[in-house]
């Protein structure tokens, strides 16, 4: 058989698929893994968002405004003293949230980048082994 004939003889054997007797089943299975790692998914990334919006308002709560000169507009200094109040009202029940949550004395300003950047290296690699091993037990 030459070349020319060999290509046309497979592609016919392979045009269609032939049908399994277990196709639904395969398919629902593919469906619910799908789905389960659709879930995991979903619940890791809200997680993570949580967590990181807890730390960035955290951190954003700590700043320190200041908002000019003191002498000039009434307007402007009703206007710093109600920043000012807001601000310290949204840092107190942000605190009370951070502190029943058990996050209250999570310090991340104190550690040096190197320190940082390792615990992120640690906790990506720790994520990564994780996944391999989730994906050696579903083969």
């Amino acid at each position: 058989m030459s070349a020319d004939e060999f290509d046309p003889f497979v592609e016919r054997l392979f045009s269609r698929t032939p049908a399994m007797p277990d196709a639904p089943l395969f398919t629902a299975q593919v469906e619910q893994r799908l789905q389960k790692g659709s879930r995991i998914r979903f619940l890791a990334l809200s997680l993570a968002g949580v967590i990181g919006g807890a730390v960035a308002i955290r951190e954003t709560m700590t700043v320190d405004i200041d908002l000019g000169a003191r002498e000039g507009v009434v307007a402007k200094d009703a206007l710093g003293q109600g920043l000012q109040s807001a601000s310290f009202n949204l840092q107190s029940s942000v605190q009370s949230g951070l502190e029943q949550a058990g996050l209250a004395h999570v310090e991340f300003g104190s550690m040096s980048s190197m320190q940082l950047f390792w615990i992120a290296a640690a906790a990506l690699i720790a994520i990564a082994a994780g996944g391999v091993m989730k994906l050696s037990q579903d083969a």
